[in-house]
């Protein structure tokens, strides 16, 4: 799942993208309306937590231009005013939520996920493939019944692979989706971690290297 964060307040930006990071999505923090707008053209966001009151460009401004622009990622607006009559301006213009500030962190973790599920074609509750079994929302997967400890990073692309199904995934498309703007784009880390995971999944194999492609989850041999 990856995520743009625009909020003018840096520390609460980056603790935003600190967190959304340990619930294992790949996150993109901005500080300004003209910067989200430029990232949002060139990157597939599956949520946009936007600030309303941004001191470039009005959050209003930029989640109406974002639908103009037809851009398929989900917003999740928050602002520290949460009158009735904001929150229907806020959802009038397009934004598909609406959080007032203060919040609960685990409460933006939880509608972030909601949206997300709503950018994508719908999955199950629980995604399973063989004898593996793992749900996004409880943060828990298992193979034969024996619960995996998975890193963030692990448990992500375990996520991303399983709900590929048979599809062939590339390393560029999961750098891209469960990594984030940092990932180092000539690094191993996409092969280093599914050696890890492999790992801890461990035997029979499960994930298949695709020559010249990718990776997939296939059956075990």
């Amino acid at each position: 799942m990856r995520v743009l964060v625009v909020e003018d307040h840096e520390d609460l930006a980056e603790a935003i993208g600190a967190g959304l990071r340990r619930e294992g999505m790949a996150v993109d923090v901005t500080f300004g309306g003209a910067d989200a707008l430029g990232l949002a053209a060139i990157t597939r966001y599956d949520v946009v937590v936007l600030d309303r009151d941004l001191p470039d460009i009005h959050g209003d401004d930029v989640c109406r231009r974002l639908v103009a622009d037809g851009t398929e990622c989900r917003v999740l607006m928050l602002t520290a005013a949460g009158t009735v009559k904001e929150r229907v301006d806020g959802l009038s213009l397009g934004a598909d939520d609406y959080l007032p500030k203060p919040f609960d962190f685990s409460e933006l973790v939880a509608r972030v996920r909601a949206l997300a599920r709503r950018s994508t074609p719908a999955l199950p509750p629980t995604l399973h493939r063989a004898d593996i079994n793992l749900d996004p929302n409880l943060r828990v997967a298992s193979r034969a019944g024996r619960r995996l400890v998975l890193t963030a990073k692990e448990f992500a692309l375990l996520e991303y692979l399983l709900a590929a199904g048979e599809r062939v995934v590339s390393a560029e498309e999961l750098l891209e989706r469960v990594w984030d703007e940092a990932a180092d784009p000539f690094t191993t880390t996409v092969r280093t971690t599914v050696g890890r995971l492999r790992a801890k999944l461990g035997d029979p194999p499960l994930i298949e290297t695709v020559r010249e492609g990718g990776y997939r989850i296939g059956d075990p041999q």
